[in-house]
C-alpha cells in the first residue's frame, strides 16, 4: 500500500473514531426527531439539470451523477439547500467538500455527527458503496435546477370547469361546512370525508405529497398544495365535489393562502415555492397565474446574500388586504399588499432565520411565526405592520397553526410544541388585558417527548392534544398527550390512538395532526402507515376522551394532514 493511502486510511480512522465519541456522549446534538424532519426528501430529483464538471473533484460517471443527484434530492436538500449552499445543515460547496478529501466525507456521511448530520450507512439507510458515491458527487459542482417562470406555469395551467360553467349554488346535500380534507400523502390524493356521517365523499387527484389545504374566504372553494408545486382548485358546491383548476407554480413548495381582507373575498389565491425561491400571485377563480415575485436577498442577521431562500408559511391577513409571506433563510416576513397587483407593495420585517409554520392568535391581529432553527418564536403585529417581539422558545419548534386557549391565570395564549425536545411552550397574546404576560412564555409543559409536529384545541373545548409522530419510540409516536386546560399543573394523559385503530399489521402506525370538528366536539387523528400497509383515522369526543370511531378504507393510503373546512376558513385553532 502506498504511504498516501495508509494516511488518508488513518485520517478516515481518526475521523471515525472522533465521529463515534461524538455521539456517544452528544447529549446537546441534534434529537433524532429532528434529523427524521430536516432530512425530508424533495421532489425535484427526476428534475432535468446541467452536470457541471469540476476538474478537481473525483472521477464519477454520468450514471453515478445521476443517482447521486436522485438520493441527494430524496435525502439531503431539505437541509443543505438545493444548491448545496447551506439551510437548516451545512453549506456542501467544492470549495469546502474538495478540501476535506473523499475519505473524510465518507466517514461523516456514513457515521453522522451531533451537528445534525444522520448516520447514513451506520442506520442502513445507505450501503458503503453509495456513501463513496455520495461524498464524490458533493466534491461537483451542484447541478442547478431550471427556473419557474410565467411561460412554464402558464403550459400547465389547466381550467377544468370554467367559473361560467359552474353551479350558482350548492348542488349537494354535503354539510359543506364539516367536510375534512385529508392528505393521502403517497397517492397524490386528497381524501373529503363527511364529518357528519364519517363517510368519504371523493378522493381527488392531486400533486404529490400534498403539504396543506386552504380554503377560500368564502368557504365553497378548497385549495390544495403537494410538494411538487401542483396546485388544486378543488369546488364544494359540486354535486360530487372536485377539481375545477390547476397549476404549477415551481418544481417544489410548501404553502398555498387566499385573499381574505373585505371587498377582496375569493379574488386571489398565493403560492410560495422552495425553488425557484418565490412567490406567485394567481386569480382566485382560475388560478391564472398574474404575479411571480422572487424573494432572492439579504438575511436578516448577518445581511449577507442567500440564493435559495425558501417560501414557508403564508397567511390571508384579516387586517388589511395583504399576504404574510415568511421566507425561511433570509429570516423576512413579507406584508404583500395585494389592493394593486400592478403597483404590488411589498412592507418587508426582519424577524429570525429559518422562519416555517406558524398561525394567528385569537383575535387574528398577531401572526405566530415559528422560526424554527433559531429556537424562537417571532409575534408579528397585521394591524401596525410591524414586529411584535421575538419570543425564546423550545427547541425546534414546530406548532402547524400553533394553538388557541385562554389560561385559567395568564388569559388568551398561544401555544406550539417541539421537535427537538419535550417541552410545550404557552405565550400570552393579551397586550390589552394583560399586558405583564403579552409576548412571554407564560408557562412550559412538559409532553410525551420530542418529535412533535402538531398542537390543537378549540373554542369549545377545555383540552389540548399535541402529537409526537417523529419521536423515535413506538408507544410515543403512535399516541397523543391530552392536557386539561383547566388543570394544567396535574400533566397530561395519554390516549393510544393507534392501538385504538385495531390495525393489526406492523406498520409504523404514526399518530399525526389532531383536527377538530366544526362543533369542536370529535378531534380526528390519523394513523400513518407506510404506502403498504393499514392506515386509519381514528375520532375521539372531545368531552369523553373516548374513541368514538375509527374510519378504515383500502384508499385511505399514507394519511397524514388533515383539515376541517370551517376551522381552516375561519382560522379557528
Amino acid at each position: 500500500m502506498k504511504p498516501t493511502k495508509i494516511i488518508l486510511s488513518s485520517l478516515a480512522m481518526a475521523a471515525m473514531l472522533v465521529a463515534g465519541a461524538l455521539h456517544a456522549q452528544d447529549k446537546k446534538g441534534v434529537s433524532q426527531p429532528e434529523a427524521n424532519y430536516q432530512a425530508g426528501s424533495s421532489p425535484m430529483g427526476a428534475e432535468p439539470m446541467v452536470q457541471s464538471v469540476n476538474p478537481k473533484a473525483p472521477p464519477m460517471t454520468q450514471a453515478e451523477f445521476d443517482v447521486a443527484r436522485k438520493v441527494y434530492f430524496e435525502r439531503c436538500a431539505g437541509c443543505h439547500g438545493v444548491l448545496r449552499k447551506g439551510a437548516t445543515g451545512k453549506p456542501l460547496t467544492p470549495d469546502i467538500t474538495v478540501g476535506k478529501g473523499t475519505d473524510y466525507l465518507k466517514v461523516f456521511i456514513a457515521y453522522g455527527s451531533p451537528a445534525g448530520m444522520p448516520n447514513w450507512q451506520t442506520s442502513g439507510e445507505m450501503t458503503e458503496k453509495e456513501v463513496d458515491m455520495m461524498a464524490r458527487y458533493i466534491q461537483h459542482e451542484p447541478p442547478t435546477p431550471p427556473e419557474f417562470g410565467m411561460e412554464q406555469m402558464k403550459a400547465t395551467w389547466k381550467v377544468i370547469v370554467p367559473p361560467e360553467k359552474r353551479p350558482t349554488k350548492k348542488m349537494n346535500n354535503f354539510n359543506i361546512t364539516n367536510i375534512f380534507s385529508t392528505t393521502l400523502r403517497d397517492t397524490g390524493e386528497v381524501a373529503l370525508i363527511d364529518g357528519d356521517t364519517k363517510k368519504i365523499i371523493n378522493i381527488v387527484k392531486t400533486g404529490y405529497a400534498v403539504h396543506i389545504s386552504r380554503l377560500s374566504a368564502s368557504g365553497r372553494y378548497l385549495f390544495v398544495i403537494g410538494r411538487d408545486a401542483k396546485i388544486n382548485m378543488i369546488d364544494l358546491w359540486m354535486e360530487l365535489p372536485d377539481n375545477v383548476a390547476e397549476i404549477r407554480t415551481g418544481l417544489e413548495a410548501r404553502s398555498v393562502e387566499t385573499s381574505k381582507f373585505k371587498g377582496f373575498e375569493d379574488k386571489y389565491a398565493i403560492a410560495g415555492s422552495y425553488w425557484p425561491p418565490q412567490f406567485v400571485i394567481m386569480n382566485g377563480d382560475t388560478l391564472e397565474p398574474l404575479k411571480i415575485v422572487a424573494t432572492r436577498g439579504m438575511t436578516v442577521d448577518k445581511q449577507e446574500y442567500h440564493p435559495e431562500p425558501r417560501v414557508a408559511s403564508i397567511v390571508g391577513s384579516h387586517y388589511k388586504p395583504e399576504f404574510v409571506v415568511n421566507v425561511k433563510e433570509t429570516g423576512q416576513t413579507l406584508l404583500v399588499d395585494y389592493s394593486n397587483i400592478d403597483a404590488l407593495k411589498v412592507t418587508t420585517i426582519g424577524t429570525a432565520r429559518f422562519l416555517h409554520d406558524g398561525g394567528l392568535d385569537s383575535t387574528k391581529r398577531y401572526f405566530m411565526v415559528a422560526a424554527n432553527q433559531s429556537n424562537k418564536i417571532a409575534a408579528v403585529d397585521l394591524k401596525e405592520g410591524k414586529l411584535t417581539k421575538l419570543i425564546d422558545v423550545g427547541k425546534i419548534p414546530h406548532p402547524g397553526r400553533g394553538a388557541n386557549f385562554t389560561h385559567p391565570k395568564f388569559g388568551p395564549v398561544w401555544s406550539t410544541g417541539h421537535l427537538g425536545d419535550e417541552t410545550i411552550s404557552l405565550i400570552g397574546t393579551d397586550p390589552v388585558k394583560h399586558p405583564k404576560e403579552a409576548w412571554k412564555v407564560v408557562q412550559t409543559l412538559t409532553g410525551q417527548g420530542g418529535g412533535a409536529l402538531f398542537i390543537k384545541s378549540h373554542p369549545k373545548s377545555n383540552h389540548l392534544y399535541s402529537d409526537t409522530p417523529l419521536n423515535p419510540d413506538p408507544k410515543i409516536s403512535q399516541s397523543v398527550a391530552v392536557y386539561d386546560i383547566n388543570n394544567l399543573e396535574k400533566g397530561f394523559v395519554v390516549l393510544p390512538i393507534a392501538e385504538w385503530a385495531g390495525i393489526q399489521d406492523d406498520g409504523a402506525k404514526r399518530v399525526v395532526q389532531p383536527e377538530f370538528n366544526k362543533a369542536g366536539d370529535e378531534v380526528w387523528f390519523s394513523v400513518w402507515s407506510a404506502k403498504n400497509k393499514e392506515s386509519a383515522l381514528v375520532i375521539v369526543d372531545d368531552k369523553t376522551l373516548k374513541l368514538k370511531t375509527v374510519i378504515k378504507d383500502p384508499r385511505l393510503i399514507t394519511p397524514t394532514g388533515h383539515f376541517n373546512v370551517n376551522n381552516t376558513q375561519h382560522d379557528i385553532y
